[in-house]
């Protein structure tokens, strides 16, 4: 379910770092983790930690300071004296670190089964972990969970997670082949929590033609330097050209995903439709704070080519703003009633016709749930 740690490692790292807490989450009963006790000596150790770890490599150094003065500020107020339970300790320090940061990717997670020692910085994984992640990314089909061609020629893919392009190349490469004779594309992001910018560049290549695109770029406080992002020359399947694109969004829309909605949006290459995205655009790595508590520190911060910022602590907002279990059935009828109208054959014309008379229908009663 990841890809390992490496610097141009987007939010596949928060899955990573969530892996251990997910897994065992999910032996309890209602996918809850037990909780675990803490003391005043562990709050301690963990809030030293914590600062140091932020001051080392935060993305902005002066908001780590204010960070850490925030804590400290918060200690010397006895703030976090009462707090015995270790999941409730967890959550109340991602709460205050948002708090000053804003960054909903800084967060720090209890892990009631002990975390493993890693050696710090990018490795290269074993065969052993390389053919599991195989297996974990084959059993999930690479994050894509529909590919359809919807009624009135309208292509549908929804995947819910950008991960290693290498081995996802080939399952994009079919998803794309299956919609490209279709008269426009819907991208589903809806529940897509993001993952590899380098396979958002990949799916973005689909978009484009062979001339390479800049996307966004990757700054990381690291070594002071930028990674760039372009489309690729040359992509598998077949590419989805002069044709319009949709793409629908959700606040549960995240990282990577926002980055996809983003770069489409100001390349002014697809109409974005649905709800302003989560607003996460810093990505990092995971940091093993003691044996049951890590936390997700981002390192860097995306750069728009074209806006020169991000979507951080904002979110994407939507071209056509609907709720987003409406955003399918408007993307839907922005497309066949853009289509409908360049028809000539009647019978095509009549058809596309009565589905958008059901689409209409269907929305409509859709809104008077509300």
């Amino acid at each position: 379910m990841f890809r390992f740690p490496t610097v141009k490692t987007f939010a596949a790292l928060v899955l990573f770092t969530l892996a251990a807490v997910q897994v065992s989450s999910a032996q309890q009963p209602g996918g809850q983790q037990p909780d675990g006790t803490i003391d005043a000596a562990t709050r301690t150790q963990i809030i030293e930690s914590i600062s140091k770890r932020l001051n080392e490599a935060y993305v902005f150094p002066d908001v780590a300071k204010k960070m850490e003065a925030s804590l400290r500020e918060r200690v010397a107020n006895k703030d976090y004296d009462q707090i015995t339970s270790s999941r409730a300790f967890a959550e109340t320090l991602t709460k205050d670190l948002q708090a000053v940061s804003k960054d909903k990717h800084l967060r720090v997670r209890y892990s009631h089964e002990t975390l493993p020692v890693r050696k710090p910085g990018p490795r290269e994984p074993s065969a052993e972990e390389r053919e599991e992640e195989r297996r974990e990314m084959n059993w999930m089909n690479h994050g894509f969970n529909k590919a359809e061609r919807l009624r009135g020629d309208i292509g549908y893919i929804e995947f819910r997670g950008f991960f290693d392009p290498e081995l996802g190349a080939e399952t994009l490469a079919a998803a794309m082949n299956f919609v490209a004779s279709t008269d426009a594309l819907i991208i589903d992001l809806r529940s897509n929590g993001g993952g590899s910018p380098d396979m958002v560049a990949l799916v973005c290549s689909y978009l484009f033609g062979a001339d390479p695109v800049h996307l966004n770029d990757l700054y990381w406080r690291e070594g002071n330097r930028t990674d760039e992002f372009w489309t690729r020359k040359e992509v598998a399947g077949k590419r989805y050209l002069n044709k319009d694109v949709y793409v629908l969004t959700s606040k549960r829309t995240f990282s990577g995903a926002e980055e996809f909605a983003y770069n489409l949006k100001n390349l002014k290459r697809a109409t974005i439709i649905g709800e302003t995205t989560g607003g996460g655009a810093h990505p990092g790595g995971g940091f093993r704070i003691n044996e049951h508590f890590n936390m997700f520190v981002p390192t860097g911060r995306a750069i728009s080519p074209i806006t020169k910022t991000n979507w951080e602590g904002t979110g994407v907002k939507p071209d056509i703003e609907v709720p987003a279990d409406q955003a399918l059935l408007v993307a839907r009828l922005t497309a066949l009633k853009k289509s409908v109208a360049t028809l000539t054959n009647p019978d095509f014309k009549a058809g596309v016709q009565e589905v958008i008379e059901e689409l209409e229908k269907e929305l409509t009663e859709l809104k008077g749930k509300k």
